[in-house]
């Protein structure tokens, strides 16, 4: 069983919800990537998904791209992304990391030494946005062959075919998108997300995180009602840009903490969204 598995399988036995952070490579700059990683841990995350910067991030809403951009002009690279991921697995041995991005950095690797990369890396799970399961055949085959999840997408927009394809060609877990719309937008509909999510899950058989939204720990307490785990971005970019410098660690940890004794407290399970 993957480390993917391992983890949603704990959880679920001691009916807890996944805790699963959005971290942006090399944003606010390299050197903090490691540190901010280690202090998502600190504030109770279960996985890691880690961005890889892109130039040009269809899903991403500004405060991810004024992240990636920032990241970029540092050098950012998948590369140096892969690094990354090498050196905290070398600390860490528990916590998956995901990575999440898009399709041009990895046809620039090549599928095949991509997914070597990320399995000698410690990449647990990658979720390339524009690599839809009916285009992707070859790199979800080289991804299964080197023992790494890959994630797909699903949205309220998503047809039963669609939940279909995703359920046949993903691992690991199964993102959900909350609302029509990118990272970090309002307008969340939570009913929509509580009609969608128990009938993906039991089409697929695998875990369901619900993403895009996500601000506090209100909401997160309302989404874990449903889903399997709750993925927080936009806001965790944004505690980083608030942050005075040496203080973005611990500001990081502290607000994790919040959303993660929300997602804990006894009634999450039984609640009505």
């Amino acid at each position: 069983m993957s480390r993917l598995g391992e983890t949603f399988g704990q959880l679920a036995a001691r009916d807890r919800k996944a805790l699963i952070p959005f971290l942006t490579a090399g944003f606010p700059e390299p050197a903090l990537t490691l540190p901010l990683m280690r202090a998502l841990v600190a504030g109770g995350a279960d996985i890691i998904e880690l961005g890889v910067p892109f130039s040009d991030p269809m899903a991403d809403g500004p405060t991810v791209q004024r992240a990636s951009e920032r990241a970029l002009r540092q050098g950012m690279s998948l590369r140096r992304t892969l690094t990354l991921v090498r050196e905290f697995r070398a600390e860490d041995a528990r916590t998956p990391v995901v990575l999440m991005g898009y399709a041009n950095p990895v046809e620039a690797m090549g599928t095949g030494a991509f997914a070597a990369a990320a399995r000698e890396a410690g990449v647990d799970g990658v979720l390339v946005v524009d690599y839809p399961p009916e285009e992707c055949a070859g790199f979800t085959g080289a991804l299964k062959a080197a023992g790494v999840d890959q994630i797909f997408l699903l949205a309220p927009t998503s047809t039963e075919a669609r939940v279909g394809q995703v359920a046949a060609a993903g691992s690991g877990y199964i993102y959900y998108v909350s609302l029509k719309g990118v990272t970090g937008a309002g307008h969340l509909d939570l009913d929509e997300v509580a009609r969608r999510v128990p009938a993906i899950r039991a089409r697929a058989g695998l875990p369901v995180a619900v993403g895009f939204g996500i601000r506090d720990a209100a909401s997160a307490r309302r989404i874990a009602v449903v889903a399997d785990g709750v993925v927080i971005g936009s806001r965790v970019i944004e505690e980083i840009e608030a942050s005075p410098p040496g203080q973005a660690a611990a500001n990081v940890t502290a607000f994790l903490r919040g959303i993660r004794a929300a997602l804990d407290e006894p009634a999450v399970a039984k609640e009505a969204p």
